[in-house]
């Protein structure tokens, strides 16, 4: 009997060269591995269609017909071989580039072939280049092509008028031998050069499930199949290769993805569970002199419904007596930053520093700047702490943290170094917490003798089905409610050709006394791209607007120098500040209400979100300006039109989610999740992934020593998953 864990070199058809080149490119070692490599799509191979009916358009076709004729055409490199092909209802020209001699030694004129490829129109006439073709009358063991060519005769001695465009599969005897469907598998571009396609891929597969002639072992629980009404596992994994039917083939996609998503969420949730035993979190009991000081007296201005909301849902963890592991979501302007500051007095009023990391130095200072302001008639100590204080100023800072002098440290990735060591830390805010590992956060954990209570914060709003997977231990907070006063950030499209109204339009917000973002995408102008560059767009500006004082910022320049040219505009000292989207994530400018953004097609939905949100914090009414060429693809207008349309950061990351799936989102690579999810897709298949949460929490819920027999399944089955190479750890 066949092993799963088998060596891939070892099955027929492989061998050593292509074993290594399998693992190499795809992981694939064992067959097991090649069993669980899913095809990314079918091809339907059950549907005919006559050439009178195709055009240049269609993604495949399959055609059965004679060749009338061959015919070579063109010399040196243009030479190709074009054969004449016909059904009897049109003539389209089959053409090859390589393997001339082959094709004309296999292939006869006036014998029935069944043609299978992509047609596209080229001078008028379509042709299909390199087609698949086999005899029609060995084609297929269901009989599928026999039938059709039975029907391509008729055709022949027809009336004109008698034609019949599709031979569906459900029409001919014996459709149920074999599947009408062929799987398409990823491959790279190496694989391909060295002819380990996609076509190979799939005998591969075929012999393998050939030799497979024991039912596969079930990895789920019955009462759980039968719950959710899910195929067998031993069902799947032969219908998602090679389906008999389309229906099989979505049952087989839905066991297989409620499987996988079912087994991240049920480590999520067992990991969260044991998190909650083990670790006991310090009880902030009281709210004290430090919050209701500055509650009743330095409150900058009133809380909206949804901070204080936010406020008591953290509170009433501190004082739960477990350790808080809260992720509070917010768009940029939300008033996150006060939250934090808050929860950091309660933790002082029970005798607690507070710790706040920020992904860079100018938002450390930033955050700094802001709670010294607001601290400032409180005998509340705040303090920087990044890689450019040194000597003295550095001992002094981090003897008075050890005293508990300081009660509210601000800094960088400095703030995890070993020889910052605090009194008695008891909360931690991470802001930006994408831009930060798993073991740079963990490292926080180990400053106190019981672990700090964690608040991890975001201003990129997170999509419900990302946020279940990548952050599923985590309880959530979301302020959806934007300070009063604010008004909502007009946004307008505009072509790069019509330079010299949107010029007008900057230079009358000027005149206002108002300031002006203009993003580049690029530094340096690029030989193999076509987009505007931040040096010569640095000295246009300079030439549009002579009277103005113009900034210039990119994330190659000196922290130093970056830190000042952003300061002079925070100061208003420049009106104009140029720049890469280094200042994502920057300084607070209330003064600023326009950003332009050039190029904006080459910026993601939530990017481009994020940069609008440097506007608009102030009472003026504020503009983004998302400047395109005029040639845009369909894909990329409906983004900019979504950027127009909405100001919702959350629809526009649940947008951004569906056009570029999870991998491509800002903040989602550190986790690993968005790769290792094998055919799931967490843009689509958001009800399949409440399912399984709700299935697996079912489990830790009912089983929480683990012994119950009929779960026995899943405990073994998670048990090997966490030995495999899926990045579980990065869950947190």
């Amino acid at each position: 009997m066949l092993q799963l864990n088998q060596d891939i070199k070892y099955l027929q058809g492989v061998g050593p060269s292509r074993a290594e080149l399998l693992q190499k490119e795809l992981d694939i070692k064992t067959v097991g591995d090649l069993l669980e490599y899913f095809p990314y799509r079918h091809i339907d191979r059950s549907r005919f269609y006559r050439i009178a009916d195709i055009n240049g358009t269609m993604p495949y076709v399959q055609l059965v017909g004679e060749i009338l004729s061959f015919e070579n055409v063109g010399d040196g490199r243009k030479k190709r071989l074009i054969a004449h092909f016909s059904d009897g209802t049109g003539v389209i020209d089959l053409v090859w580039f390589q393997g001339v001699k082959y094709i004309v030694q296999t292939y006869d004129c006036r014998k029935p072939y069944v043609v299978f490829g992509r047609p596209q129109m080229y001078k008028g006439r379509i042709n299909v280049a390199h087609p698949e073709m086999e005899a029609a009358s060995a084609s297929a063991a269901n009989g599928t092509a026999v039938a059709a060519y039975d029907a391509y005769q008729q055709r022949l001695f027809a009336e004109p008028d008698d034609s019949t465009s599709v031979t569906p599969v459900a029409q001919v005897a014996n459709a149920g031998a074999a599947s009408p469907f062929r799987p398409l598998y990823h491959t790279s571009e190496l694989m391909k050069k060295r002819g380990l396609n996609s076509t190979l891929i799939a005998r591969l597969t075929t012999t393998l499930l050939r030799m497979l002639d024991e039912p596969l072992a079930e990895t789920l629980p019955a009462w759980l199949v039968e719950r959710y009404r899910l195929m067998s596992r031993n069902d799947a994994l032969r219908q998602i290769h090679y389906p008999d039917s389309a229906d099989e083939l979505r049952r087989a996609q839905s066991r297989l993805k409620f499987e996988e998503l079912f087994y991240v969420q049920l480590n999520i949730l067992r990991y969260a569970r044991d998190r909650a035993r083990k670790y006991r979190g310090i009880v902030f009991s009281r709210v004290g002199n430090a919050f209701n000081d500055f509650y009743f007296h330095h409150l900058p201005f009133p809380l909206t419904g949804a901070q204080m909301r936010v406020v008591r849902e953290i509170r009433t963890d501190m004082g739960s007596g477990r350790q808080m592991n809260r992720l509070l979501q917010g768009d940029v302007g939300s008033g996150k930053t006060l939250v934090a500051l808050m929860c950091a007095l309660i933790a002082i009023d029970n005798g607690c520093q507070a710790c706040i990391m920020a992904p860079t130095e100018i938002l450390a200072e930033q955050h700094v700047e802001t709670l010294q302001r607001m601290l400032a008639d409180m005998p509340v100590r705040v303090e920087l702490l990044t890689g450019t204080v040194k000597g003295k100023r550095r001992a002094t800072l981090l003897n008075d943290l050890l005293t508990g002098d300081i009660h509210i440290l601000v800094g960088t990735h400095a703030v995890i170094e070993d020889n910052v060591v605090f009194s008695r830390l008891g909360l931690v805010i991470i802001d930006e917490q994408h831009r930060f590992g798993v073991a740079q956060r963990a490292k926080m954990w180990q400053k106190n003798a019981v672990p700090p209570h964690v608040l991890v914060m975001t201003a990129t709003p997170i999509p419900r089905t990302l946020a279940m997977t990548l952050y599923g231990d985590l309880d959530v907070s979301v302020i959806d409610e934007l300070p009063p006063g604010r008004k909502p950030i007009q946004t307008i499209h505009q072509y790069d050709r019509h330079r010299k109204s949107l010029n007008q339009s900057i230079g009358r917000q000027i005149a206002l006394g108002r300031q002006v973002y203009i993003v580049y995408p690029l530094i340096k102008e690029s030989e193999k791209m076509d987009l505007k560059n931040l040096e010569d767009g640095y000295e246009q500006v300079r030439q549009d607007f002579p009277d103005c004082q113009v900034s210039k910022v990119h994330g190659q320049m000196k922290p130093a120098e970056k830190d000042a040219e952003m300061q002079r505009f925070a100061r208003g000292e420049t009106q104009i500040l140029v720049a890469t989207t280094v200042i994502e994530v920057g300084v607070n400018v209330p003064n600023a209400s326009v950003m332009v953004i050039e190029n904006a097609e080459r910026f993601g939905l939530s990017q481009l979100h994020q940069l609008r949100g440097r506007v608009g914090r102030g009472a003026d009414q504020s503009f983004c300006i998302l400047v395109t060429k005029y040639n845009l693809n369909e894909d990329t207008r409906r983004r900019i039109q979504i950027m127009v349309d909405s100001t919702d950061g959350f629809e526009i990351a649940e947008q951004d989610l569906k056009l570029r799936g999870p991998g491509d989102l800002e903040g989602t690579q550190q986790s690993g999740m968005a790769f290792d999810l094998k055919i799931a897709n967490l843009a689509k298949d958001g009800v399949l992934l409440q399912m399984a949460r709700d299935a697996a929490q079912h489990i830790v819920d009912d089983d929480e020593q683990e012994r119950t027999p009929a779960n026995q399944i899943v405990w073994q089955r998670l048990h090997e998953l966490r030995k495999t190479n899926i990045n579980w750890g990065s869950i947190s």
